[in-house]
């Protein structure tokens, strides 16, 4: 079992944020005699899931929905299956947009350089 402190650390985010995941019900720590959070493996596979879907962009309220499918319980197999292949498609077109995004970029890299370059060319020119 982890502490707050030791997840955060783990995952990279802050306890804050753990806090606020603990409050919206998109996870549920154990608690100790003393009441203070524990985190098991369990709880950090789901919420190294959660921080990938939050990466890439999904909603924290599409996030919220899925936990609450999830601890509904096998009848909402169908829901979660749908609310993941909508984000995969959502995923997608993210990635065809970086693609694009990315060639654009590379051309106007490349125009600055040979500009840049030309420009060197004429000041070597008048220097000899």
């Amino acid at each position: 079992m982890h502490t707050i402190g030791e997840v955060a650390k783990i995952l990279g985010i802050s306890t804050h944020t753990l806090r606020y995941y603990e409050k919206e019900k998109i996870i549920a720590p154990d608690r100790d005699a003393s009441g203070d959070r524990r985190y098991n493996d369990s709880h950090i596979k789901w919420l190294q899931f959660v921080i990938k879907l939050k990466e890439t962009q999904m909603p924290i309220a599409k996030i919220k929905k899925y936990a609450s499918l999830f601890l509904e319980g096998n009848h909402t197999t169908l829901a979660r299956l749908s609310l993941l292949e909508e984000h995969k498609h959502s995923i997608k077109k993210q990635i065809r947009t970086l693609k694009a995004v990315d060639e654009m970029l590379e051309r106007k890299i490349a125009a600055y350089k040979d500009f840049i370059s030309k420009q060197d060319e004429t000041q070597n020119i008048k220097t000899t």
